[in-house]
């Protein structure tokens, strides 16, 4: 096991234990793998592992005390293979590839990022086939991002362009059939392109995306002729009765029809994202539709007042004729483009004393909803909450929340600014945004006036809300300002499988923080707020009650495609933006395990076994397909297992514009001005995100930067009229409100990248990155020990143990100021110590490394250079000091 597991800085706060609830578990069928909720064992033969999508295989061979022995066996670059059929394939990777590869009588088949599908030996990684759509050579090429494939009735199901589905023969990857399947009278279904597709009981599952119109539907798999579909959104006259009884006029829930004639509904979106979920036993077919996009925008309300139905619902569907059996709404009335579109879970649990049939649904909203997947009611409680409204955008009075709460904070943290407490908590507020500025003391307090008074005749509060203005909680309306609010459209699990273990009675949800403000003209989904810290991680819930049980915050968004997947070896294996792949105890939460894959994981990862070996399997950067077993040496050019660090994942959400150097602009920043030249009514008090000039400079540490309201001197025919602030967050160090001609300076004494907006309007955002320019100091640094011993006793990464220590020769008179880093020749990224400190003489920075947090990083040779930089003070004024020196690396 590596020795050194850093966690984010909130991660370790952030796992909580909870007691688990033993269940009593009912899997229907034991040995019927097409039950929908019978675990996969040796094969993992659907996204998400079985019809109930719960993530979750029986395999126990690799567990909690197995774990340190894990190593990789074989990684294959699915974009070099050749295709066999019908042309050869570019070797390319994408990593907007997002698919999850399954496994079938030990052989992997998964999407490639060039569009086709791979064959690939489990136990071996070799290519068994590969199917390439050309346009020249099939008439049709590759579509996108794609979700995963499936199999059955001897074939592999697939989408390529055109809206066609492709059947492929299992065995040789030749074309069985191709079909561009359509609605009633030869209707759009939608873009047949990115959903995984689902096999079961000779027909194939479907959903589309990206249209106007969208819907869910099935194919024999026989010739893929057409069997039912169903339209996400609800055209007029489209009445409904569930199963229990209940009758809805879908239709009517859009409001009047358009000038055109035509309801919002029919070129709504609605779409069934992501692959639903099946219970044979019950005959039915679970499918989430997702946000409304028409008559206006995502955000705007204003044209199809009502629910809007079936967006932003769960519907359950008969599985052989695609027949309304019953329906759950998560949202009304979206206007955040809050969608729950996640495969919906399925599994049999004990719920207060009772055997219940139950389905887990909810993502973006960090809300879980524990259903009766017989008729849709729920399990553990509903609470209607009073909302604010907006009377622009005929907000409904009440939204739904599950009675045992949200699993994230329902409400923005507006968190004190300052040095000590960065990055700070994962669901703190921007500055400024809804009126929240910093008082002297850093603290964020609503004040007024603000720019959101001009909202105050639309918008209403229920009683017990807890104030008169926009606090930013769940569901807070906006109209032509910017309002940020919880959750974020990647709040939870947005394009990513949630899983179930029988074992721990837990429900996993990766999730994703990145708060958004929503205005009607922001582009697509809302603006994510820049500056902010992108982060993310998983959280357990008691699946009988709903409660959170741990949550583990690795860092990183895992809300697009970073599926879990647990193991009756109570572990969880997922896969992140920046190349790790971890794994957690099941039961807690911990970090037991990882590794480097040097590519970005957007799929699940998956298990089987061959013989009496149990392989582990995930894909990085859509491309390479790592798999693992205990007692795996693979190595990579490195000699080491892992593969190199690729370079530091942004986690903070960036500003636009390509940097300048601030010595080209005089040190000066414009406020509230996209241009520097435009000097015209619409240029002045600029409200754009762009709206600071330049909005990303570069300076060296130690200039001093003016920050400039411009007025008639610079602009004589349209100056700024408004007062405009430099808020500087999430430190707090400068936060001057500027009258126009009036400006401010200030001196970056440290290196560091320094965001700040405008307490008039806080979109426009700009940056500050303070560099050092290195000093040399060679023959300063010294490497102990010498010969750096990399080689694993027992032959696994893991095994790489102990540490390397750094010693750098200090001038007289400079003190350490931190920031020591490791650059090691293989990777751009730059590694932090252990520790770090000062020799009681003074003159000596002594820097501890972990060998296992670098193995990967370093070539094996007699000459490997290593760099050590760190900060350090001189006369007041930080350097940066450097230097180099080379050690013997064995392998």
């Amino acid at each position: 096991m590596k020795r050194s597991l850093k966690l984010n800085p909130v991660a370790s706060a952030l796992i909580a234990l909870a007691a688990v609830t033993t269940p009593t578990v009912m899997f229907g069928a034991a040995a019927d793998l097409n039950a929908c909720c019978t675990p996969a064992d040796k094969d993992q033969p659907r996204v998400a592992a079985n019809l109930g999508n719960q993530s979750y295989s029986s395999l126990s061979k690799v567990n909690k005390a197995t774990i340190s022995n894990l190593g990789p066996v074989w990684m294959t670059s699915v974009s070099e293979a050749a295709a066999t059929t019908p042309s050869p394939s570019p070797g390319v990777p994408d990593t907007g590839q997002q698919t999850t590869p399954i496994v079938v009588d030990g052989v992997i088949y998964l999407d490639t990022p060039s569009g086709g599908v791979s064959a690939i030996d489990g136990a071996t990684g070799a290519t068994k086939w590969k199917w390439q759509p050309t346009v020249a050579n099939s008439g049709f090429g590759p579509t996108g991002t794609r979700r995963g494939v499936s199999v059955g009735d001897g074939k592999v199901y697939t989408l390529a362009s055109g809206n066609r589905v492709v059947a492929l023969n299992k065995d040789t990857g030749a074309q069985v059939w191709v079909v561009q399947p359509t609605g009633p009278n030869g209707a759009s279904l939608g873009n047949v392109a990115k959903v995984a597709t689902t096999y079961y009981d000779g027909m194939v599952y479907v959903g589309t995306n990206d249209a106007p119109r969208n819907a869910a539907f099935a194919l024999k798999s026989s010739d893929g002729s057409m069997v039912w579909s169903f339209y996400g959104g609800a055209e007029p006259g489209r009445v409904v009765t569930d199963v229990n009884g209940v009758t809805t006029d879908a239709g009517a829930t859009w409001g009047p029809l358009q000038a055109n004639g035509l309801s919002c509904a029919l070129t709504g979106g609605i779409s069934p994202w992501l692959h639903g979920a099946i219970d044979p036993e019950l005959g039915l077919a679970y499918y989430t539709f997702g946000n409304v996009r028409s008559c206006g925008s995502s955000q705007d309300g204003q044209q199809r007042p009502g629910d809007n139905l079936f967006a932003n619902s769960i519907v359950a569907l008969d599985l052989k004729t695609g027949a309304y059996k019953w329906h759950f709404q998560s949202i009304r009335h979206d206007t955040w483009d809050m969608d729950n579109v996640h495969p919906p879970v399925l599994a049999d649990v004990t719920i207060g004393g009772q055997q219940k049939k139950a389905l887990y649904y909810g993502s973006k909203a960090a809300m879980t909803f524990i259903l009766d997947r017989t008729n849709g009611k729920p399990l553990t409680g509903i609470v209607e909450k009073g909302r604010p409204q907006d009377s622009r955008q005929h907000n409904p009075p009440t939204q739904k929340f599950p009675a045992q709460g949200m699993w994230f904070p329902e409400c923005t943290v507006w968190e004190k600014l300052g040095t000590d407490n960065i990055p700070g908590n994962p669901w703190r507020g921007v500055p400024n945004f809804n009126g929240y500025q910093p008082n002297a003391a850093g603290d964020l307090v609503y004040t007024e006036p603000n720019y959101l008074d001009a909202d105050k005749p639309f918008v209403t509060y229920p009683a017990d809300y807890g104030a008169n203005h926009r606090k930013g909680c769940m569901f807070d309306p906006q109209f032509d300002l910017p309002v940020l609010s919880m959750t974020s459209q990647n709040g939870g699990a947005d394009l990513s499988n949630h899983g179930y273990s029988p074992r721990t009675n837990m429900v996993y949800i990766p999730y994703g923080i990145a708060l958004v403000a929503h205005y009607r003209s922001a582009s697509q989904n809302g603006q994510r707020a820049l500056g902010e810290y992108q982060t993310g991680g998983v959280v357990a819930l008691n699946a009988s009650t709903g409660q959170v049980a741990w949550r583990n915050h690795l860092g990183l968004d895992a809300a697009h495609g970073q599926s879990p997947l647990i193991t009756a070896g109570d572990l969880l294996f997922i896969g992140q933006p920046d190349g790790m792949l971890y794994a957690l105890d099941a039961t807690s939460g911990k970090t037991l395990w990882r590794f480097q894959t040097q590519g970005e994981i957007e799929g699940g990862v998956v298990t089987y076994s061959i013989g009496d070996e149990q392989y582990v399997a995930a894909i990085a950067e859509g491309d390479k397909l790592w798999a693992f077993k205990l007692g795996g040496t693979y190595k990579t050019a490195s000699g080491s297992s892992e593969a190199p660090t690729p370079p530091p994942f942004v986690v903070r959400r960036p500003v636009g514009g390509a940097a300048v150097e601030g010595s080209t602009v005089n040190n000066t920043v414009y406020l509230a001005r996209a241009s520097r030249t435009t000097d015209t009514a619409a240029a002045a008090d600029g409200i754009a995100t762009n709206a600071m000039n330049p909005t990303h400079m570069r300076v060296p540490v130690g200039t001093t930067v003016t920050f400039l309201n411009p007025g008639s001197q610079q602009f004589p025919i349209a100056p700024n009229t408004k007062p405009h602030c430099a808020t500087q967050f999430f430190e707090g160090l400068f936060n001057p409100k500027l009258n126009p001609g009036q400006s401010f300076q200030y001196t970056f004494a440290k290196e560091g990248e320094y965001f700040y907006n405008d307490c008039t309007d806080p979109r426009p955002t700009g940056k500050v990155v303070a560099y050092h320019v290195p000093q040399e100091m060679p023959g300063a640094l010294k490497i102990v020990p010498s010969t750096v011993n990399m080689k694993a006793p027992n032959d696994v990464f893991t095994g790489v143990q102990g540490f390397i220590t750094a010693m750098f020769q200090v001038p007289e008179g400079y003190t350490f100021d931190g920031n020591a880093r490791l650059k090691t020749p293989l990777s751009e990224a730059l590694f932090e110590p252990l520790t770090a400190n000062m020799t009681g003489s003074g003159n000596m920075l002594v820097v501890t490394f972990d060998k296992a947090l670098i193995d990967n990083n370093m070539p094996a040779g007699d000459a490997v250079p290593l760099i050590v930089t760190a900060n350090f003070m001189n006369g007041g004024v930080q350097k940066q000091l450097t230097s180099t020196a080379t050690v013997r690396v064995m392998k």
